[in-house]
């Protein structure tokens, strides 16, 4: 089998639907939606390149006759995956992503985009889905990373600053939420552990399970047992866990956020799970430069500087926080793993001999693991 030995940041493939029919089907089922008579047409459908690995999302533009005149709107779906297309995650519940989007934006200045229907029957797409109010904006990429070329590795140092601050106050002002609201309950995870992080591990740690299959990757199961040995004393508050809280997940009017975006991997949980996710999927980036002989971007969100930001803006100390960027290294290797479970099933790789090698970030989290990392 062949090995990969460069870091690679190719598209893969996300899904096999057919972009025509979802047009058709868009538009019968936005004529359910509308009062009769609207006779809605839909533009082509298209889906981000640039962002995006999990959820399929599917961009369109619609117009409709609506008391006497003709109104048009441009929109976002949110589609469940197609089994068959191995979706990254086992689980898909659009109906509490739909409702948490709500209630953020009702409880909150969280800017979140509308979200206008839900749709639970899948006889409509072959599949759940929800729209929203498409918000016009940019979204720093994923592929290629931003620190590798963008408009944001471009942009002035005090730019640069302001996007890193604005979004981590982004975060302080999610985390001020009342997390202990009955009608949040939809979000505790419902895996046995006495705390919330130990809920959200043992989630992860069935997660993996389910990823690995009959493999078994060394490094992350290392990862675990450091995890368990080096448990944080005190936990801290249980906030709202966006869970995907990263750059690449917003989208700015310049250099502020106007909307927070994929809310799929919510839950109740510690706020450094969310911090240190922010930070580890930069570093992620910033190795990947590394690697390629490029200067990226060292000076961007910091531990130390995203710390002292959110401390700032939320009142609250943020503590273990190299703890928590280790078990984000060992969340984020394992959706990488899925990733990888993806483009095998596309026909665009093989499984490498040493199975930690699709782990793209392997020596990081070994140098996490041994200490010299947090030097």
């Amino acid at each position: 089998m062949s090995e990969p030995t460069e870091p690679t940041m190719e598209t893969p493939t996300r899904s096999s639907r057919d972009p025509a029919a979802l047009r058709e089907q868009l538009r019968r089922w936005l004529a359910t939606q509308l009062p009769g008579g609207s006779k809605p047409e839909v533009s082509e459908v298209s889906s981000p390149s640039a962002t995006g690995m999990s959820s399929e999302t599917l961009l369109f533009d619609a117009s409709w006759s609506e008391k006497g005149g003709r109104r048009s709107g441009s929109f976002v779906a949110r589609v469940e995956p197609d089994p068959k297309d191995v979706p990254v995650f086992p689980v898909y519940d659009l109906e509490s992503q739909f409702r948490l989007i709500r209630l953020v934006g009702e409880r909150s200045p969280v800017p979140v985009p509308n979200a206008r229907w839900l749709e639970l029957d899948p006889k409509h797409l072959g599949a759940r889905f929800f729209v929203m109010d498409r918000i016009q904006g940019r979204v720093p990429p994923d592929v290629m990373p931003y620190n590798m070329g963008s408009w944001l590795m471009d942009a002035d140092p005090a730019d640069q600053r302001h996007l890193q601050d604005s979004s981590v106050a982004t975060l302080a002002k999610l985390h001020a939420i009342d997390a202990s609201a009955k009608d949040l309950s939809f979000l505790e995870l419902d895996v046995p552990g006495a705390t919330p992080l130990r809920r959200h591990v043992e989630n992860q740690r069935r997660y993996y399970d389910w990823v690995r299959g009959d493999r078994r990757h060394p490094l992350l199961d290392r990862t675990f047992e450091w995890l368990e040995k080096n448990w944080p004393e005190d936990e801290g508050d249980t906030v709202i866990s966006w869970g995907d809280s990263r750059i690449g997940n917003m989208m700015y009017d310049g250099f502020t956020p106007v909307a927070v975006l994929d809310w799929e991997m919510a839950a109740l949980a510690p706020r450094e799970v969310d911090l240190a996710w922010m930070i580890f999927l930069h570093v992620f980036f910033e190795d990947i430069a590394k690697q390629a002989g490029m200067p990226g971007m060292p000076h961007f969100l910091r531990s130390e500087d995203v710390a002292a930001a959110y401390e700032r803006y939320s009142g609250v100390a943020v503590r273990n926080l190299s703890w928590y960027e280790t078990y984000a290294a060992l969340r984020h290797g394992i959706v990488m793993a899925r990733v990888y479970a993806r483009r095998v099933h596309f026909g665009e790789a093989e499984w490498p001999a040493d199975v930690d090698e699709v782990v793209m970030h392997r020596g990081l989290l070994d140098r996490m693991l041994d200490g010299s990392y947090f030097r």
